[in-house]
């Protein structure tokens, strides 16, 4: 695959990459800081990593006057892009979609080759996340027989442009911390790549499970700070007590929110449900205490606030596909 993009009228390049299509176990990282610094340019940061079929570019910008960015995609791509906005008219004008005109968002679209050019308004604080991926490493990531995304695998066996959502969504918190976990991850080598692919799974099963709960309506939901600061505490909340985690009835009660904005909101921001947060959490934390620790399963259970190990033991399996026992083996 081979993506360049550019500011129009200037020579400088954003990116330009020429990549293999193919997913590489031993094709090293190559990594990229960019900054330029002159008219229509007030500020434009840009940190890049690449692999065989991956790119990722993080970039921060603003500009003194209206401008249009340039994009050149040659081969099946599958990208994933989340914009954020500071201040102004929040409007960036993306091709084969309406103009956005909220803060924060996100989708995964399939691109058979594409040209386009992206509006850009001035004084508006822009901050982009973009991964790319060839055909052959989304599907080395996700399995294309897989049910979560039939009609986006139709798409693409079709060669047809298209977006997993109708709309794009809301950026979740969790999908900004593993933003934040790629862009500052200190490792470096072989550690780094493994890292980094782990990041890009997860980012994209997170986006994947939002757009499955529903995504589409709760990225239309609207939070007020005030209750935005108590679905903080929820939250905090739960990531302490999630071995013996109070009911909703008492998460409400305990940060004074009504059920209703609890459970609506908490599925808005976070992108999972109160239950499917809790969930993921035991989850987690037990297969990294399987792994690392190397508890024993009974005792996991016990630690993640499962009573029996037989319970732990369907939970895990439901969750991940594999017994807690397989991952003791292939740890």
């Amino acid at each position: 695959m081979k993506i360049k993009s550019k500011i129009e009228g200037m020579d400088e390049w954003l990116f330009i990459e020429e990549l293999p299509d193919a997913y590489s176990a031993v094709r090293q990282l190559s990594e990229k800081h960019i900054s330029i610094k002159k008219e229509p340019v007030k500020k434009l940061l840009c940190y890049q990593i690449s692999s065989g079929g991956m790119f990722l570019m993080h970039a921060n910008m603003q500009f003194n006057e209206p401008v249009r960015i340039l994009s050149d995609i040659e081969g099946e791509t599958v990208t994933s892009q989340f914009i954020f906005y500071e201040g102004g008219d929040m409007s960036l004008k993306i091709p084969h979609q309406k103009s956005i005109h909220s803060s924060n968002r996100h989708n995964i679209r399939y691109i058979p080759s594409s040209k386009g050019k992206y509006e850009v308004v001035p004084d508006v604080e822009y901050s982009y996340f973009l991964m790319v991926l060839s055909k052959e490493y989304y599907f080395h990531l996700v399995d294309r027989h897989s049910l979560i995304h039939s009609a986006f695998v139709m798409a693409i066996m079709e060669g047809r442009y298209t977006s997993l959502a109708a709309q794009d969504l809301a950026v979740t918190m969790e999908m900004r911390r593993v933003i934040n976990d790629i862009c500052e991850c200190k490792k470096s080598g072989e550690l780094k790549r493994l890292f980094t692919e782990s990041k890009i799974l997860e980012l994209l099963m997170l986006q994947l499970e939002q757009m499955q709960l529903g995504g589409e309506e709760t990225g239309r939901t609207l939070i007020r700070a005030e209750d935005m600061e108590k679905l903080y505490q929820a939250k905090e909340l739960l990531d302490r007590d999630y071995a013996n985690p109070p009911t909703i009835r008492e998460l409400s009660r305990q940060i004074s929110l009504n059920e209703f904005k609890l459970k609506q909101g908490f599925k808005a921001y976070y992108g999972t449900t109160v239950y499917g947060y809790i969930t993921r959490l035991r989850m987690e934390t037990a297969k990294k205490m399987i792994l690392y620790d190397r508890k024993s399963i009974g005792e996991v259970a016990q630690a993640v606030g499962f009573k029996h190990q037989a319970h732990l033991t369907d939970a895990f399996k439901k969750y991940f596909g594999i017994l807690p026992s397989e991952v003791k083996l292939t740890a």
